[in-house]
């Protein structure tokens, strides 16, 4: 009796651990996901101005080796387009204007 006891308790405060290490992670996340929202307000064409594109692309760039020539592109298509997508690579999708842009050699010229 005694050890069915000992095993429920130990199996609750097991359940209590995973449930408080859920909580902390969607607060993790819903926090980063706030932050993104807070530095360039919403994403699509036309939600930055003129003087946000550098922080932004420095944001999209920071994680490249390639940083140099990924600013100059960045920045190049953020003042034409008025968007950076969120992320360090891919979500496109929510600047047309930016992923559509193309190379002579029809290859993506924002990064």
């Amino acid at each position: 009796m005694a050890m069915a006891k000992a095993k429920l308790v130990s199996l609750l405060l097991l359940a209590l651990l995973i449930a408080i290490s859920a909580i902390s992670a969607q607060q993790v996340m819903a926090k980063e996901a706030a932050q993104y929202h807070l530095d360039s307000g919403s994403y699509g064409p036309g939600s930055l101005k003129s003087y946000q594109c550098p922080s932004q692309c420095a944001r999209r760039c920071g994680q490249t080796q390639y940083h140099k020539p990924c600013m100059f592109f960045c920045q190049k298509c953020c003042a034409k387009c008025l968007c950076v997508p969120p992320g360090y690579y891919g979500n496109k999708a929510v600047c047309p204007c930016y992923n559509n842009w193309k190379t002579k050699r029809g290859g993506p010229k924002c990064p």
